[in-house]
């Protein structure tokens, strides 16, 4: 992927930067990656372009050299006076193979302080493409994207789409914990169900045709989840939640953690009778499990 070797289909997701724990965190984090041979996203670097200083806390490529790095900002901010200086110098300052613009819309809304100045977006992010020196990835955050946008995102260049449906971290309610006013924390709870499940969002996405890579994540919790956002298409499968929590334990917690993923794929694999992960997508197959 972007000119790097994965050894398995999974992408550790974006989630933190910015703070000492952060940096703990994605140094295990990028160990792992390292260690079997997994993509890895950073947390949103719009601290880090306005605080060079937090340089340490993001970086991990010494600890991950062979790892497929992306470094990631709110695509929002192209319309806050970003523009490609700032997403070739966050690329550069880490020295990431490629840039995740994420989409949180429903987050900034609910937001006292968020930014809800979205359109015009994928001109923004077409010209991005057309000039930054790596491939772009579009990411939602938990609510997932409708198929024409996956259409509209492609039509305007970006190398990969990272649906993001709905069935892991509510953004929604995270910020809902946060405000202290009544009202507004209830305004966010009403979205607590919001978004378009992460399956539907894949199959919905493949069924338009082949345009660049599909992320499928949001939701993914075990090993048979990840087969079977395979089988249903995806390119790769994204896990943010269950990895988080697996560092914030230790190296070999989230070792262990992706070392299961790696495993439970490399049996269901044998047991499905598939011997490529091509084999595995092209098949569409429903994969049930006992109850």
């Amino acid at each position: 992927m972007f000119e790097r070797r994965l050894r398995a289909p999974l992408l550790i997701s974006c989630m933190t930067g910015g703070t000492q724990e952060a940096r703990s965190i994605n140094q295990i984090l990028a160990r792992v990656a390292q260690e079997y041979g997994l993509a890895m996203g950073l947390g949103s670097g719009r601290a880090l372009l306005e605080d060079p200083s937090l340089l340490d806390t993001f970086d991990v490529r010494d600890a991950a050299p062979n790892v497929a790095l992306f470094a990631n900002l709110g695509a929002v901010q192209l319309n806050k006076g970003y523009g490609l200086d700032e997403c070739r110098r966050l690329v550069d300052m880490l020295r990431a193979d490629a840039l995740v613009l994420h989409l949180n819309a429903i987050q900034e809304a609910v937001q006292p302080e968020g930014d809800t100045c979205f359109r015009g977006l994928v001109d923004r992010i077409a010209k991005i493409c057309a000039k930054l020196d790596a491939p772009v990835v579009v990411k939602e955050v938990g609510w997932g994207i409708a198929p024409d946008e996956v259409h509209a995102l492609f039509e305007a260049g970006v190398a990969a789409v990272d649906l993001a449906g709905a069935g892991g971290t509510s953004w929604s309610e995270v910020e809902r914990y946060r405000i202290s006013e009544p009202w507004r924390a209830n305004v966010a709870a009403a979205f607590a169900g919001w978004g378009i499940p992460t399956a539907e969002c894949l199959r919905r996405a493949v069924e338009m045709g082949p345009y660049g890579l599909l992320i499928a994540s949001g939701g993914i919790r075990t090993g048979i989840d990840v087969v079977k956002a395979l089988a249903l298409g995806a390119d790769l499968v994204g896990i943010a939640g269950p990895f988080l929590r697996a560092a914030a334990e230790g190296f070999d917690a989230a070792s262990d953690l992706a070392r299961e993923y790696v495993e439970v794929l490399r049996i269901a694999m044998f047991a499905l009778g598939e011997p490529t992960l091509a084999r595995l997508r092209a098949t569409k197959r429903i994969i049930r499990e006992r109850d």
